[in-house]
């Protein structure tokens, strides 16, 4: 029997701040909710969790963006109805001012309804914006430049091939008609309306050069087709997870009604044929735009099911169970106490000793 040692008091006083601290770390997951609380809980699992919190946030916020390019893309293309109303309403003139029962006077008035529709055009596919971004004066579109101020690079779809080196190009006279050579390696043909040239390739592709017809013919330049340009959209947590929304320059001259004259039967059916190719040019940008609203309206929903996987994952290892943890906590509550009483017993053993001593 010694007295300088009680290690049964010992023993009981380590079990009861162990399990003290214990049942400080349960009541600290049932409040919180977490199994991982600091580090020191689970190292590894820490380290998961919090690359797992960051991927998470990170889809939300590419959810927003696919919403919020939605929108941009609405935008766009409420304004392009417009103009496409406007344009109808121009057809609908021209087959007007091609009937031979029109005077001079009404094909007069026609003309002045036509040129204040052109400029109405022009208006709003300038102030069309988003975010104080323009969405239809070409500032989405794709870059493209000339070595000379004689030609224009207007637009061109993604489909025409772009990067590399410029292509050199010669516009020439060619017994009075304009010709173009050069697009090396391109199997291409072209069209020539008023001051532009449409260059469309067999796969798809499409370009659109303005040039000076006040300019000596042959005019030579290199064209440096960017392949950059556009709205990128980031829709995923991950460098590179983006979409590229492309939309030309809604312009007259893109649409190939820079000169409407319906001032003759003969002029009026030809400016008839001028807007078939502008509803053409305004229906295929708002049908890729509605491609663009498809693809957009995929990403969000495979997004929210990466979102939900993603956190049914981080709550397995992260999140505590309510029901399990209580258990645990009612018999640490049980234990810190008995250890007092027990500790209370221990202490009192030594005393044994003074039986001894009578």
């Amino acid at each position: 029997m010694k007295i300088n040692s009680n290690i049964q008091a010992m023993i009981t006083n380590n079990v009861l701040s162990r399990n003290e601290h214990a049942l400080s770390a349960s009541s600290e997951k049932l409040s919180s909710g977490y199994r991982i609380n600091s580090a020191k809980d689970n190292p590894a699992g820490m380290a998961i969790t919090n690359r797992m919190n960051s991927q998470i946030r990170s889809l939300g916020k590419a959810t927003q963006n696919s919403k919020n390019a939605k929108s941009v893309i609405a935008t766009a293309e409420g304004a392009l109805s417009e103009i496409q109303n406007m344009i109808q309403r121009m057809n609908e003139l021209a087959v007007k001012a091609s009937n031979g029962t029109n005077t001079t006077a009404d094909r007069a008035a026609i003309q002045k309804e036509v040129d204040a529709l052109k400029k109405e055009i022009e208006r709003v596919a300038g102030e069309t914006e988003y975010n104080t971004q323009s969405l239809l004066n070409g500032e989405q579109g794709l870059r493209g430049y000339s070595s000379v101020k004689e030609v224009n690079v207007t637009l061109y779809n993604d489909l025409f091939p772009a990067g590399g080196d410029p292509q050199h190009i010669k516009i020439s006279d060619d017994g009075g008609k304009i010709k173009i050579e050069g697009f090396t390696g391109l199997d291409y043909d072209y069209t020539v309306e008023d001051d532009v040239i449409t260059v469309k390739t067999k796969t798809g592709g499409e370009l659109k050069l303005s040039y000076d017809t006040t300019a000596a013919l042959p005019i030579e330049a290199d064209l440096n087709l960017l392949g950059t340009g556009g709205m990128h959209i980031q829709v995923g947590s991950a460098e590179g997870q983006e979409i590229q929304i492309i939309i030309p320059a809604i312009s007259l001259e893109n649409m190939g009604i820079t000169t409407l004259d319906m001032s003759t039967e003969e002029s009026a059916q030809k400016a008839m044929d001028q807007l078939k190719g502008a509803l053409a040019f305004v229906s295929a940008v708002r049908s890729q735009l509605g491609a663009y609203e498809n693809r957009l309206e995929s990403t969000i929903s495979n997004l929210d099911v990466s979102s939900e996987n993603l956190t049914g994952s981080y709550s397995t290892i992260k999140d505590v169970d309510m029901a399990e943890e209580m258990v645990e906590y009612t018999k640490l509550q049980v234990l810190v106490q008995a250890g007092p009483s027990m500790l209370t017993q221990a202490n009192e053993q030594p005393q044994q000793a003074l039986q001894l001593l009578q």
